[in-house]
């Protein structure tokens, strides 16, 4: 099974990007669990609810994969990753978990899509950094490569993101890149 993570500061599409990958390349998506988890239990948030978050995000990864599977494809996206986490924790209280770093260490993802922060900020009870976001993507781009990952940096208007993101993906995939578009509803809007 092929995994592409999306993966980048808040409010750059990585969840719209998503959705609209798996709908071109008719397979599953694991959505953003810190939404879920925070939606659940308001905004403030621990280190443990970090931790708790985390594992959230390896699960809903883990029933993407086994649903992806179960569908016969041979690729699923990932709206988020520990990385995510890991500079989540790392500004807000220091440090991260060790447990979370080894699981990044051994966690491979085949491709990994970061989103730059050229889209502008959309406000939203859960985010919390407008002012900060090109100091994070920096952090993104060198623990990237600091790992060695195999990513693609991701920019440009949405439909430019969706065609970048399709190009990568099928070089993954070993296919000649295809045209994307940007998937509308019948009114001509971008579909969510």
């Amino acid at each position: 099974m092929l995994r592409v993570a999306l993966t980048g500061p808040e409010s750059t599409g990585k969840t719209t990007l998503s959705r609209l990958l798996a709908q071109h390349y008719h397979t599953t998506w694991a959505p953003e669990y810190a939404r879920q988890y925070l939606k659940e239990r308001g905004p403030h948030y621990t280190l443990t609810d970090l931790e708790a978050i985390a594992r959230g995000q390896l699960e809903a990864e883990e029933a993407a994969v086994a649903s992806a599977a179960r569908m016969g494809q041979p690729l699923v996206f990932l709206d988020t990753d520990l990385l995510v986490i890991k500079i989540w924790a790392e500004h807000a209280f220091g440090h991260c978990p060790e447990w979370i770093r080894r699981q990044i260490e051994v966690q491979h993802y085949h491709l990994v899509l970061l989103l730059n922060v050229d889209l502008p900020w959309e406000p939203d009870p859960l985010r919390e950094h407008p002012n900060h976001r090109q100091y994070f993507y920096e952090l993104y781009q060198r623990e990237l490569r600091d790992q060695f990952a195999n990513f693609a940096e991701i920019s440009g208007t949405p439909e430019q993101r969706l065609e970048a993101a399709c190009f990568h993906v099928d070089a993954l995939l070993g296919r000649t890149p295809s045209l994307c578009g940007l998937l509308t509803t019948p009114q001509g809007q971008p579909t969510k």
